[in-house]
């Protein structure tokens, strides 16, 4: 009978987050995949965790999950930790995972701390829709991309940035979103946490003078609604209401339903609508 894989989070900084659950799915587990046995073997030992481990991380995720699929298929049960936080949000637990899950193997998620969602809900920023990129490419043509597909998003956005590159990363943020509320979070649950609530431009001022320290979660507030409900709408001006009203009815609307749709793009009422389009009838 096959074992089983448990996507065991760990704490981000205070040991004290570490749930009673995940210690006693690590003690009685077969094997820990850890992505750094030497920084996980401090936190075992906090716990009294003897379990063996194993090194599971990026450079070795395809053919490690390959041979811990073919240990848990011989009755092994596994427990898949990162350096801090929940295993598969940016790191190489997505793999074992889905390589688990296309085996037919059962996967568990023991849940715990993540920097994401602690940053995200001490941001002051909404967090009714977020929106998680990890960490930007390095290379600048994949990095526009990204940026330039996120420009028009009203979700809220969470990215990771490693301190040498955080600098640069503001200044395209700047120059891709324009300037926007942000939230810099570093820290996250230890002494020193710190959270500052700013502006794109401010933190690029900021750390041009000063030298960033530590790892950073960014939370950046979406395009807001208004701006998108501009922009569209300017953009409809410069098509004539009829083709307006005619893109709708080529989609299968009647046109009366395809007049309320001209009118909520416009920001028109339906009224307002049906006399300019009556207008152009007798033109």
């Amino acid at each position: 009978m096959p074992g089983k894989l448990y996507l065991c989070a760990t704490p981000i900084g205070n040991l004290g987050d570490m749930t009673p659950r995940a210690v006693e799915i690590l003690k009685s587990v077969d094997l820990i995949a850890a992505e750094d046995t030497r920084n996980s073997l401090k936190l075992l030992t906090h716990f009294g965790i003897r379990t063996p481990m194993t090194a599971y991380h990026e450079f070795n995720r395809y053919d490690k999950a390959e041979e811990l699929v073919k240990k848990i298929l011989d009755g092994a049960d596994v427990a898949c930790i990162t350096d801090a936080g929940t295993p598969g949000i940016s790191d190489p637990g997505e793999v074992l995972a889905r390589k688990c899950m296309d085996a037919g193997i059962e996967v568990s998620s023991v849940p715990g701390a993540c920097a994401c969602i602690s940053a995200l809900i001490i941001s002051g920023l909404s967090t009714r829709r977020f929106r998680f990129e990890a960490f930007l490419p390095p290379e600048k043509k994949a990095r526009k991309e990204i940026l330039d597909n996120l420009k028009n998003d009203a979700a809220t956005l969470v990215i990771y940035e490693a301190p040498h590159r955080l600098s640069e990363t503001l200044k395209d943020l700047l120059q891709a979103l324009g300037d926007r509320k942000l939230s810099l979070c570093k820290e996250l649950t230890k002494v020193h946490e710190n959270v500052s609530r700013t502006t794109i431009s401010e933190a690029v001022k900021r750390f041009s003078e000063e030298e960033a320290r530590g790892e950073y979660v960014l939370v950046i507030e979406g395009k807001s609604l208004g701006d998108l409900r501009e922009e569209s709408r300017e953009a409809f001006q410069k098509i004539s209401m009829e083709e307006h009203l005619e893109s709708y009815v080529s989609e299968g609307l009647s046109r009366m339903e395809a007049m309320k749709r001209v009118a909520k793009d416009r920001g028109l009422s339906k009224r307002e609508v049906y006399a300019a389009l009556n207008r152009d009838d007798k033109a």
